[in-house]
């Protein structure tokens, strides 16, 4: 009997597969990667299930630390949003989940891995990517994939089993973690429908605008208004249990998937993208133009290798060694006001703030040079162009 891993997420896909792989003759040994999205009541009710599945053995590992030291705080760094919309919230996950189970696989000496992704999404990719690279050969099984399943399929399946799944909650697949959750439906799968309001996670029930302060120190957040908070994760969650109330960070992006289909799909993510939001104003204040400038070209670099699944490559940390010495400056308070469905950034209070400088006031003063120097400035700065009017001309 083939002893393998399958990466367990306790949805009707994952289910299937424990009963199918076990009575394919697999020893199936159900792991869930709790990046963020889980609480112990949903991890107890998995074990439970997974168990009652058949699986030989049932294990939650959590990442979430590890997820945002490895992945998350680079995202910030970046100011990480695909196509200037989404936090790529799944698409980080799913890169953890995967090398995680690789990982574990190889500690209790599996022969295999699988997973329950379907064969028309980014995931697939990400699951076999990193099973290859983190995996040692490792066999990978697909179930899901490789039968071609309709969800109804997969419930009468196990029925005749004497197992009844339960009646799907909603309309919506809902997937959440630390950095956001995303939700998908029949209105996503068109191209000009909102979501609804009851589709979302958190209802908007805050009413009456709120200030908000958020503290960074090198670039990473500590806090917000009068609160410090031991690590990070513990102040995203903390913001998003505030802000989510107020329906900021939601939003419909449509992007490129890895395979080359478009998708679409809702998400809610108030802490992150508040969070992006804040750490790209304060850079303003506090990098060279540059430094900005490079940045810029490197993180959507960043953000479009991650989303397809190539974060296991070492220039990715080439990439995030830069974004990190860019951080050192990055310290202060960025100044909001959340509304309901929308938040404005006020303003920034920081000791590196270079606009306070005392060399000029754009627009009004300059201390630091003359008018005579602005104009031989200015006139070796146009010597490429007049050269070049100069050719033209005779030519």
């Amino acid at each position: 009997m083939k002893k393998i891993v399958l990466a367990y997420s306790g949805g009707l896909d994952t289910s299937f597969c424990v009963k199918y792989l076990t009575e394919q003759g697999y020893e199936v040994h159900a792991l869930t990667v709790d990046t963020g999205g889980f609480s112990a009541e949903e991890l107890a009710e998995m074990r439970e299930r997974a168990l009652a599945l058949g699986a030989a053995s049932y294990k939650s590992i959590d990442v979430t630390d590890d997820y945002y030291r490895e992945c998350l705080r680079f995202l910030v760094y970046g100011n990480c949003l695909r196509y200037q919309t989404y936090p790529m919230s799944v698409s980080a996950e799913r890169m953890f989940q995967a090398m995680t189970t690789a990982r574990y696989a190889v500690e209790i000496d599996a022969d295999g891995v699988a997973h329950g992704s379907t064969g028309a999404g980014n995931d697939q990719v990400r699951f076999d990517l990193a099973f290859e690279l983190s995996g040692k050969d490792l066999e990978i099984i697909t179930p899901i994939r490789d039968l071609k399943l309709s969800r109804q399929e997969e419930v009468d399946y196990l029925a005749e089993r004497g197992l009844q799944w339960p009646e799907k909650k909603g309309t919506y697949s809902i997937n959440a973690g630390l950095w956001g959750t995303s939700v998908g439906g029949a209105e996503t799968l068109t191209s000009h429908q909102p979501l609804p309001e009851d589709a979302w996670p958190v209802p908007v029930t805050a009413t009456e605008p709120r200030k908000l302060d958020i503290h960074f120190r090198k670039g990473q957040i500590t806090g917000f208004d009068d609160q410090e908070f031991v690590g990070q994760v513990a102040a995203i969650r903390a913001l998003e249990e505030l802000a989510a109330p107020y329906g900021v960070g939601r939003d419909v992006h449509v992007g490129d998937t890895i395979i080359g289909i478009k998708g679409r799909v809702g998400f809610a993510a108030a802490a992150a993208v508040l969070i992006i939001k804040a750490h790209h104003l304060l850079e303003k204040h506090t990098l060279g133009k540059w430094q900005l400038f490079w940045k810029e070209q490197l993180s959507n670099w960043y953000g479009m290798m991650l989303h397809e699944g190539q974060f296991l490559d070492p220039v990715m940390r080439d990439v995030e060694a830069f974004l990190e010495s860019s951080q050192d400056t990055v310290n202060g308070t960025v100044h909001l006001t959340l509304h309901p469905h929308r938040f404005t950034l006020d303003g920034i209070t920081s000791d590196d703030d270079l606009l306070g400088a005392g060399f000029g006031s754009y627009g009004e003063m300059n201390k630091g040079w003359s008018g005579d120097d602005v104009r031989g400035f200015t006139k070796i700065l146009s010597v490429p162009g007049r050269i070049r009017n100069s050719v033209h001309q005779q030519s």
